[in-house]
């Protein structure tokens, strides 16, 4: 027989955003399983924050799977012969992972239901998303449906949850939200160029956005940044 408790599968980069998810998914009641993802990623640095992070907020246990998505990826967080936009560019840029957030939820999937998992939470957001297309509603309501008919136990009448809580919510609202949680922000790593240590360069637009963030929520931003780190307007 199940036991009553509720489980959910969080996906946990280590950024700002997944800090935050995993903290609404507990103050839910959910027993949180943390999964992050070792894609090749230049700013290694984050999965060693998502290890803090799960063990401050209490995960019931946090997973790093390795794929490497880097030979074919052909993206500037992937490969480092591309350099990193330090200025805000039209259109999606070119820090976009193809099909990583599809290949992520792919693997909570997987996850949620051998643990017989009630939901899947992932902290993308709509506003501050740098116009990644798998960041929209759009992209979580079509994963719903396949879901919905790729799982036994949504066949059985259990299906599993995909929840966005901030899908709709702007970088200050999230900050705030966080704070009222109890979010460690200063152990958080958003820059997609942070060096070993987890210190961001204060230029990339990962950057620019979390400290907008913070200057809008009217609390003091707590990133470490490296070297003559060079703060470029925050507005985009």
């Amino acid at each position: 027989m199940r036991d009553l408790a509720r489980r959910a599968v969080v996906l946990l980069s280590g950024g700002l955003d997944s800090a935050t998810t995993l903290a609404m998914a507990r103050e839910q009641g959910y027993d949180c399983h943390a999964l992050s993802l070792d894609y090749g990623q230049r700013h290694h640095a984050e999965l060693a924050a998502a290890r803090a992070i799960a063990n401050q907020q209490g995960a019931r246990e946090h997973r790093v799977m390795h794929l490497g998505l880097g030979p074919f990826a052909g993206c500037a967080l992937t490969d480092t012969r591309i350099a990193v936009p330090e200025s805000p560019s039209e259109g999606i840029p070119v820090t976009y992972v193809p099909a990583r957030n599809t290949i992520m939820l792919s693997l909570a999937l997987g996850w949620a239901e051998v643990l017989d998992a009630d939901a899947i939470f992932i902290g993308v957001n709509a506003l501050d998303y740098s116009g990644y297309p798998d960041c929209r509603p759009d992209f979580i309501a079509a994963y719903q449906r396949l879901a919905d008919v790729a799982t036994k136990r949504a066949i059985e009448g259990r299906p599993i949850k995909i929840e966005a809580p901030l899908i709709n919510l702007s970088k200050a609202a999230i900050i705030s939200l966080g704070l009222r949680l109890g979010v460690d922000y200063a152990a958080t790593v958003s820059c997609y160029q942070a060096d070993a240590t987890g210190r961001a360069c204060g230029r990339c637009d990962s950057c620019r956005l979390r400290r907008q963030g913070f200057q809008e929520a009217g609390v003091p931003d707590p990133t470490r940044y490296y070297g003559e780190a060079i703060f470029l307007p925050v507005s985009l």
